[in-house]
């Protein structure tokens, strides 16, 4: 059975379930994975690519590309 098949089915399942502790159960599980996912993806940069992003950040600084932080509230407000 392909992984499509597999979902339909598991899902028919849940919908099935009577048990509110099953259901807070595989909440769990399922919140758990996707936690666990999230910080899968996360890659770390290189030292020269944080180079580079600081270099940038200073350049954007000096030449007044940026908001201040009020400007930046003031948007959500």
């Amino acid at each position: 059975m392909n992984l499509e098949g597999r979902k339909i089915e598991f899902v028919q399942e849940f919908l099935k379930l009577q048990s509110e502790e099953t259901i807070s159960r595989l909440e769990k599980i399922l919140k758990k994975e996707r936690n666990s996912s999230d910080q899968q993806i996360f890659e770390p940069m290189s030292r020269a690519e944080l180079n580079k992003r600081i270099d940038k950040s200073e350049s954007d600084f000096l030449n007044n590309r940026f908001k201040s932080s009020s400007q930046l509230l003031a948007k959500y407000e």
